[in-house]
């Protein structure tokens, strides 16, 4: 199967897949002129790019801006480019950008015309279905309804209207089929003065069924009579067959009349449709269908009672388009004037019951200038509620889009495949009614019930009905401002703007961590951080990458990330978030755009395309892993090679969609890498090379020096150097590796004064020789003196015996065998060591001995 550019009758389609299709037409002008045609390019998931080229196929510089502006849904718009003389190559070329299962809407193309040809060289038979009754005609025209014609008519030829039919344009004639349940349709009339309402049958229109042939059914009997639904909340029924809107400061649920708000209140506008009896004022229907004219003038929605339903429409291609209009939307009077905050909200339930590739599209249009898709829903979808958020105060229009089959054809095999809507529920709108009243801050000087507006970041308080302003780091909720409750205090490590709209990061943050202290200041990374992702390619081989920019922390809540969406040259744009010059512009905390590579089939410059939303609300700041149910997995990237905390910012998107249903989220982790300076490099997680794993939860590593903690007095260490002429030298030096960057300086050298080693040295020496000698001579001195005492006392003992061999004889001298030699020495007047000493270096002249005292064991009688 290949792509090609599809001939439909009077428009021709291009492909709806990724390939690259050209559709050329080569023309040679006697004379300058210019082509021009009427297009419908309503999807940016498809580039559409139209130039010239010269015989030597050399683009012409007339095609400057070759790329084709979008247009809205259903709207037909024109491009003309002026040609040279000469040889003119015009080529119309398309390149689908498929990033899922979805295909993406075609562009159509319709009324050529090339002015400044001077001869044609032959005349073309009008095709089949066509004819010409004019000689030298410019174009064929194209057969009515229930005619034909064959190749080269001058005229149609009608079609046996009893038993045949035929469309627009064709070439034959068909018999008509018996009548089924697919060709007639039910509606609901207005109520009546008793209350109810009819039931209503028709046949599809143009009929082309036949009610006489066998098994045809017939039209079921119209005029049944049902109870009409209650009135819509702020509605009330004064008696007629219709509802009323309350007047101003009153109230209604629907089934009850009109009663004012009670003192220190005021009503809560908006718009809250849920029974379908008859379409609101503010709504519309219409059917559409780009290649033929049978549903013009066809409502494209019926109401249906508890529900509001796509109608039959004339072909299944058709649009079927419901608007609903809101001139604008408001604060509650109690918060008028904050900045950069929800205004309001609408919120739809619907159901799809299809058998085939249809499609719901939701689609805004802001101060009527484009309609842009928000949001679709392909095939059958359960009932469910989606809600899209309002920031801006200004003329909304919102449009519901349904179709059957996105294939050209012109049967009604899809007839019951259906969309529900069964309510619609618009928030502070401008010229709303009410259903409930809200409370209000009362004026110090009150007059009557009378409201008057809080500033910006006030509440209201429950005891006296005056505004009270919110709590330091704490933002105003939208959705209640009665009661200090009202006040949401901001996530970790954030703080609330000056008039408490949002919470947002200073780029400054503080953490301890057993016994120390970290603190951060990211404020050089405030500035928006790039990341291109890839590359990635499309089942057709289609090269592409993912642009990601990231503001971590925004200026004071300024979302500073911008992503362009359908342009050329997405790096030089210098435009400002929410300027009404640049509709394809999204500003965000986070967003991403994706980027088709120049030359990629080739595409001469690079484009951007699905530019979405990330992150618009910033969460926190911490070094925890997971807040508000996002956790950023161990496993999701290498672990860090330093003890230093990672730091984890963390955002989400109020938007939701049909695969994140809770909305976007993303988490950015910040890592200190000194080796990568400046604005450091980001990164993906690698089992998720997209970004995400789920399509709903971002996840990005910054790793940069700047994302280091302060530097403090435990990053460095001293040194102390030798001590030189009685002076020593202190240094400081930062630890290696350094896990820190700008906080304190390194402390200046220290120079102090000190005692050289040498002269110690030498003094212990001199006191250690001293004592040696001293030790010798004294060890001398007592062994000569010891030598003298031994030998006064042998001489003193020889004395002793010799003196007592001359006494008397004793019995016996020596001891006799069996006695013990009981007799010790005692010496008297013994002295101490040091008395000792003393006595030795005493010098008298007389000798001096020791007594001795002889203990006999002989009894003392003896």
């Amino acid at each position: 199967m290949y792509s090609s550019w599809v001939p439909r009758g009077n428009y021709i389609e291009s492909n709806r897949d990724d390939c690259t299709v050209s559709l050329i037409y080569a023309v040679h002008l006697k004379k300058s002129g210019y082509v021009f045609f009427e297009y419908q390019y309503v999807d940016n998931n498809i580039f559409f790019e139209f130039f010239i080229q010269n015989d030597q196929c050399q683009e012409m510089d007339t095609t400057t801006d070759k790329w084709v502006k979008l247009t809205d849904n259903g709207e037909w718009g024109s491009h003309s480019v002026m040609l040279k003389s000469g040889t003119n190559i015009l080529y119309w070329r398309t390149t689908g950008i498929l990033m899922g299962s979805k295909a993406v809407k075609p562009v159509l193309v319709k009324n050529i015309t090339i002015e400044g040809v001077a001869y044609t060289s032959e005349c073309f038979p009008c095709k089949p279905g066509t004819f010409s009754n004019k000689p030298g005609a410019f174009n064929c025209q194209v057969c009515p309804r229930n005619t034909y014609s064959e190749k080269g008519a001058s005229e149609c030829i009608r079609c046996d209207e009893d038993s045949q039919f035929s469309e627009e344009g064709s070439s034959v004639c068909m018999e008509r089929p018996p009548c089924t349940t697919k060709d007639y349709f039910q509606i609901h009339t207005p109520c009546d003065e008793e209350g109810k309402t009819q039931i209503m049958y028709k046949w599809i229109e143009p009929k082309i069924c036949r009610e006489d042939l066998t098994d045809a059914i017939r039209l079921p009997p119209s005029g049944e009579k049902k109870d009409c639904p209650p009135c819509n909340p702020g509605f009330y029924n004064n008696g007629s067959s219709a509802c009323h809107p309350c007047p101003p400061g009153t109230f209604s649920d629907g089934t009850k009349e009109c009663r004012p708000c009670p003192a220190g209140t005021e009503p809560a506008l908006g718009f809250e449709y849920k029974w379908w009896n008859v379409l609101p004022g503010n709504m519309k229907t219409s059917c559409f269908n780009v290649g033929n004219s049978k549903c013009d003038g066809m409502n494209g929605w019926e109401v249906a009672g508890d529900h509001v339903q796509s109608a039959a429409g004339g072909s299944d291609n058709d649009y079927l388009i419901l608007n609903m209009h809101v001139p604008g939307f408001k604060p509650p009077t109690s918060m008028t004037g904050a900045s950069g905050s929800e205004l309001g909200r609408i919120t739809f339930v619907f159901e799809t019951l299809c058998s085939a590739d249809c499609v719901l599209y939701f689609m805004v249009d802001i101060n009527r200038k484009s309609t842009n898709v928000v949001e679709s829903w392909g095939g059958t979808k359960e009932k469910q509620a989606y809600t899209h958020i309002i920031f801006k105060n200004a003329t909304f229009t919102f449009t519901w889009a349904f179709q059957r089959t996105n294939q050209g054809q012109d049967n009604r095999r899809f007839i019951n495949d259906m969309v529900k809507i069964y309510s619609i529920t618009a928030t502070n709108a401008v010229d709303g009614v009410a259903s409930s009243c809200r409370a209000c801050a009362l004026g110090s000087e009150q007059s009557g019930s009378s409201c008057v507006p809080c500033p910006p970041g006030h509440y209201i308080e429950k005891e006296t009905n005056q505004c009270k302003e919110c709590p330091p780091d704490t933002y105003l909720s939208i959705h209640q401002v009665y009661g200090k409750e009202a006040c949401v205090p901001c996530g970790p490590g954030s703080k609330s703007t000056q008039d408490h709209s949002i919470c947002y990061s200073d780029c400054f943050f503080y953490h301890e961590k057993e016994n120390q202290s970290f603190h951060y200041d990211f404020s050089n990374l405030s500035s928006v951080g790039s990341l291109m992702n890839g590359p990635s390619f499309t089942s057709k081989g289609t090269k592409y990458f993912h642009f990601f920019n990231i503001s971590l922390c925004g200026h004071e809540g300024k979302k500073m990330a911008l992503c362009t969406n359908n342009i050329t040259d997405f790096t030089v744009k210098e435009m400002v978030a929410g300027s009404d010059d640049y509709t394809n512009l999204v500003g965000a905390f986070v967003c991403q755009s994706t980027i088709i590579p120049s030359e990629s089939k080739g595409f001469r410059a690079a484009l951007s395309s699905q530019s979405i939303i990330l992150a618009d609300t910033f969460l926190g700041v911490t070094v925890e892993t997971t807040l508000q149910n996002i956790n950023i997995r161990e496993d999701m990237f290498p672990a860090s090679p330093s003890q230093i905390p990672d730091v984890h910012f963390f955002y989400k998107s109020s938007t939701t969609t049909t695969s994140c249903i809770n909305g976007r989220s993303t988490a950015v982790k910040m890592r200190c890498n000194p080796t990568k300076p400046g604005a450091g490099v980001i990164s993906v997680p690698s089992r998720c090379p997209a970004g995400t794993c789920d399509g709903c939860t971002f996840y990005f590593l910054w790793e940069s020096a700047e994302a280091c903690p302060l530097c403090t007095q435990h990053d460095y260490h001293e040194i102390e150097g030798a001590c030189k002429r009685g002076f020593q030298e202190t240094l400081y030096v930062w630890n290696d590796p350094k896990w820190c960057i700008k906080g304190i300086s390194l402390p200046e050298k220290k120079l102090s004064t000190c005692e050289t080693v040498d002269f110690w040295l030498k003094v212990g020496a001199g006191v250690g020789a001293f004592t040696a000698v001293l030790l010798v001579a004294l060890t001398c001195y007592f062994w000569k003196k010891n030598q003298k005492l031994e030998y006064k006392y042998s001489k003193l003992v020889m004395t002793t015996n010799s003196k007592e061999c001359e006494l008397p004889a004793a019995d016996s001298c020596a001891i006799m065998e069996g006695e013990d030699n009981e007799e010790e020495v005692v010496y008297s007047n013994k002295q101490s060591l040091l008395g000792k000493l003393k006595s030795l270096t005493t010098k008298e002249k007389e000798d001096h001995f020791e007594s001795v005292q002889l203990k006999s064991s002989r009894s003392p009688n003896i």
